[in-house]
């Protein structure tokens, strides 16, 4: 599980090869789960949850560059 304080520190290149994992190690999941090699399908909640975060995490880091840049151009 990634912590929220664990993203945000990170810049956001970081944060999108972070969702990449995320989504490459949810893909492995859903595959173990339709072979019925996976043991433990709580994980794929759990990924799912992560992916969220971090897309969360994300697109609130685009917006505070956008919006930092647009009001300084604005002034």
């Amino acid at each position: 599980m990634t912590k929220s304080a664990d993203l945000r520190k990170k810049d956001a290149a970081g944060v999108e090869q972070e969702v990449k994992d995320l989504q490459k190690a949810h893909f492995g999941l859903r595959m173990q789960k339709a072979t019925q090699q996976l043991s433990n399908t709580a994980s794929l909640r759990s990924t799912r949850r992560d992916i969220a975060r971090a897309k969360t995490i994300l697109a609130q880091k685009r917006a505070a560059t956008e919006g930092g840049s647009d009001s300084s151009s604005t002034k």
